[in-house]
Protein backbone atom coordinates (compact mmCIF):
# COMPACT_ATOMS: atom_id res chain seq x y z
CA UNK A 1 0.00 0.00 0.00
CA UNK A 2 3.01 2.58 0.69
CA UNK A 3 4.05 1.94 -3.09
CA UNK A 4 0.65 2.87 -4.38
CA UNK A 5 1.11 5.89 -2.03
CA UNK A 6 4.07 6.64 -2.61
CA UNK A 7 3.49 6.13 -6.60
CA UNK A 8 0.14 8.49 -6.81
CA UNK A 9 2.11 11.09 -4.56
CA UNK A 10 5.18 11.14 -7.82
CA UNK A 11 2.46 11.13 -10.11
CA UNK A 12 0.69 13.78 -8.77
CA UNK A 13 4.22 15.60 -8.46
CA UNK A 14 4.71 15.11 -11.61
CA UNK A 15 1.46 16.25 -13.37
CA UNK A 16 1.46 19.32 -11.48
CA UNK A 17 4.72 20.81 -12.67
CA UNK A 18 3.46 21.59 -16.21
CA UNK A 19 0.61 23.27 -14.73
CA UNK A 20 2.73 25.24 -12.24
CA UNK A 21 4.71 26.29 -15.17
CA UNK A 22 2.10 27.10 -17.05
CA UNK A 23 0.42 29.41 -14.93
CA UNK A 24 3.76 30.84 -13.41
CA UNK A 25 4.23 31.71 -17.58
CA UNK A 26 1.01 33.54 -17.85
CA UNK A 27 1.72 35.61 -14.66
CA UNK A 28 5.09 36.46 -16.06
CA UNK A 29 3.29 37.41 -19.40
CA UNK A 30 0.43 39.70 -17.16
CA UNK A 31 3.38 41.33 -15.34
CA UNK A 32 5.30 42.17 -18.56
CA UNK A 33 2.08 43.78 -19.59
CA UNK A 34 1.32 45.37 -16.49
CA UNK A 35 4.91 46.93 -16.56
CA UNK A 36 4.25 48.20 -20.23
CA UNK A 37 1.33 49.68 -19.14
CA UNK A 38 2.24 51.41 -16.04
CA UNK A 39 5.33 52.82 -17.61
CA UNK A 40 3.21 54.54 -20.46
CA UNK A 41 0.43 55.43 -17.94
CA UNK A 42 4.31 57.67 -16.38
CA UNK A 43 4.80 59.02 -19.51
CA UNK A 44 1.21 59.86 -20.33
CA UNK A 45 1.19 61.80 -16.79
CA UNK A 46 4.49 63.35 -17.83
CA UNK A 47 2.90 65.10 -20.71
CA UNK A 48 -0.24 66.09 -19.23
CA UNK A 49 2.31 68.01 -16.17
CA UNK A 50 3.77 69.65 -19.09
CA UNK A 51 0.40 70.36 -20.50
CA UNK A 52 -0.67 71.69 -17.35
CA UNK A 53 2.19 73.69 -16.98
CA UNK A 54 1.94 75.34 -19.90
CA UNK A 55 -1.64 76.19 -19.67
CA UNK A 56 -0.59 77.46 -16.67
CA UNK A 57 1.41 79.90 -17.94
CA UNK A 58 -0.98 80.51 -20.56
CA UNK A 59 -3.37 81.62 -18.09
CA UNK A 60 -1.42 83.71 -16.38
CA UNK A 61 -0.43 85.15 -19.36
CA UNK A 62 -4.28 86.07 -20.68
CA UNK A 63 -4.78 87.35 -17.04
CA UNK A 64 -2.03 89.65 -17.04
CA UNK A 65 -3.59 91.00 -21.13
CA UNK A 66 -7.22 91.03 -19.48
CA UNK A 67 -5.84 93.26 -16.29
CA UNK A 68 -3.82 95.52 -19.19
CA UNK A 69 -6.27 95.92 -21.11
CA UNK A 70 -9.23 96.81 -18.33
CA UNK A 71 -7.09 99.45 -16.89
CA UNK A 72 -6.97 101.05 -20.52
CA UNK A 73 -10.04 100.86 -20.98
CA UNK A 74 -11.40 104.23 -22.28
CA UNK A 75 -14.20 105.90 -20.25
CA UNK A 76 -17.46 104.97 -21.06
CA UNK A 77 -19.08 107.12 -23.81
CA UNK A 78 -21.86 109.37 -22.10
CA UNK A 79 -25.04 109.29 -23.95
CA UNK A 80 -24.82 111.36 -26.86
CA UNK A 81 -25.96 115.03 -26.01
CA UNK A 82 -29.84 115.30 -26.43
CA UNK A 83 -30.95 117.63 -28.87
CA UNK A 84 -33.23 119.94 -28.05
CA UNK A 85 -36.05 118.72 -30.00
CA UNK A 86 -37.77 121.78 -32.24
CA UNK A 87 -40.89 122.75 -31.62
CA UNK A 88 -43.18 122.55 -34.79
CA UNK A 89 -44.99 125.19 -36.20
CA UNK A 90 -48.52 123.83 -35.03
CA UNK A 91 -47.41 123.63 -31.53
CA UNK A 92 -45.94 127.26 -31.07
CA UNK A 93 -48.78 129.12 -32.54
CA UNK A 94 -51.51 129.81 -30.70
CA UNK A 95 -55.03 128.39 -32.04
CA UNK A 96 -57.74 130.57 -32.80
Amino acid sequence: MRKNTLASMLLAVALSLPLIACEDTKARQENEQLKARVTELVKENGDLGNRVDALTQENTSLKQENERLKAKKTPAKSSKTRRHRRATRSATTTPN
